[in-house]
């Protein structure tokens, strides 16, 4: 199989195949060239004659590690096809892959930036996508793809050095991880683990058995036009209120969206509310970041208020049709918004931040505006 790009990264191979690599021999594929394909976000091979373009050649894969390769590579929405490689002075019939469809930017991209780009999110990827093999099929995973490389991209987020001045500096690494697995894998992802963690009076727990429900980074935003003195609030059906069986399970709260892979929390924010209310935002004050439910999440959210100019209508629509969203929103003076605190309406962690937030900082941003 002639592989480039990410796949002639070592870690990662052993990842896909489960076990180490053939040893890859240098070789070069005529008449094709190395295309950055946003949708994989990776490199893609284009038919191209009088290109080439440098890879490995990897002989040997067994029967199984093919199978794996093979699902990898289906499961990113692509396909085999045989083509005849030039190696050592003859030529060969070699496996390749190439996007189903592909979305490319214009212009080429030096093949060596692929690795530098996308590296430490790739292998992660690559071991969710592995994990899900044999309950999966490969083209159902293609749909899947945005959150598991949300997911993965959460993950290196969370490296991010955090203070530990009053809390425990104990590092992840202290705890001892016993058994892992995932019970539920599908667009959302479930894990449970076995594990014993240091304790406060010293030594190790007993081993404990502990549930985590696999969330990405969200961005949330209330936005505020500070002229006029209201804010913007979307109201939609929510999961969370409807499985607690509340009987109102639609919910009022700020703009909120999953932070994509290459976004900043600040573009989602930005991203989210032209989304989901045609709003151009003209700043953004970062309020909090924070984990949302600790005891049985990993879901991060980053809470902005964003100053915008709001219409006049009381209401409106928004969503987006392809993400199967149904949004109505709520244009509400600053008194208005504020007295859903008092009767009780507003009922989710962030609006309550936000608004609480906005009430001591009001006159500054009015002043300002």
């Amino acid at each position: 199989m002639f592989a480039c790009g990410a796949l002639c990264d070592a870690d990662l191979l052993r990842v896909i195949l489960g076990a180490e690599a053939p040893v890859p021999e240098t070789a070069t594929l005529s008449a094709y060239k190395a295309r950055w394909s946003q949708g994989a976000r990776d490199f893609s091979l284009v038919p191209a004659p009088e290109h080439q373009v440098a890879g490995v050649l990897l002989q040997g894969l067994s029967a199984c590690q093919l199978a794996r390769l093979t699902f990898f590579e289906e499961s990113r929405g692509r396909t085999s096809r045989r083509v005849r490689l030039r190696h050592a002075g003859q030529d060969d019939d070699v496996l390749v892959f190439l996007n189903k469809s592909l979305d490319t930017s214009p212009g080429e991209v030096p093949i060596q930036g692929d690795m530098e780009y996308n590296r430490d999110l790739m292998l992660l990827v690559a071991k969710e996508i592995m994990t899900c093999m044999g309950q999966i099929p490969a083209e159902q995973m293609i749909s899947r793809r945005s959150m598991i490389q949300a997911r993965a991209a959460a993950r290196l987020a969370a490296r991010q050095s955090v203070p530990a001045d009053v809390r425990c500096d104990l590092s992840a690494e202290n705890v001892e991880v016993l058994s892992q697995n995932a019970p539920h894998t599908g667009f959302f992802v479930t894990k449970d683990y076995t594990l014993r963690h240091p304790q406060f009076s010293d030594g190790m727990s007993a081993p404990v058995r502990r549930e985590v429900f696999v969330a990405t980074d969200a961005a949330i935003v209330l936005p505020y036009d500070p002229k006029r003195d209201r804010v913007l609030l979307v109201e939609q059906f929510r999961m969370g209120p409807f499985g607690r069986g509340d009987p109102k399970p639609w919910m009022l709260e700020p703009v909120a969206g999953r932070v994509d892979v290459g976004e900043t929390p600040d573009q989602t924010a930005i991203r989210e509310c032209q989304e989901e209310a045609g709003l151009h935002l003209k700043h953004l004050e970062h309020i909090a970041s924070h984990y949302c439910s600790p005891g049985c999440s990993t879901e991060y959210f980053h809470c902005f208020l964003g100053i915008c100019d709001l219409p006049d209508m009381m209401q409106g629509t928004g969503g987006l049709k392809t993400e199967h969203e149904d949004i109505r929103t709520h244009v509400l003076s600053y008194e208005a918004a504020m007295g859903l605190l008092k009767t009780g309406e507003a009922d989710n962690g962030p609006l309550i931040l936000s608004l609480i937030w906005l009430s001591r900082e009001r006159d500054r941003l009015r002043a300002s505006a």
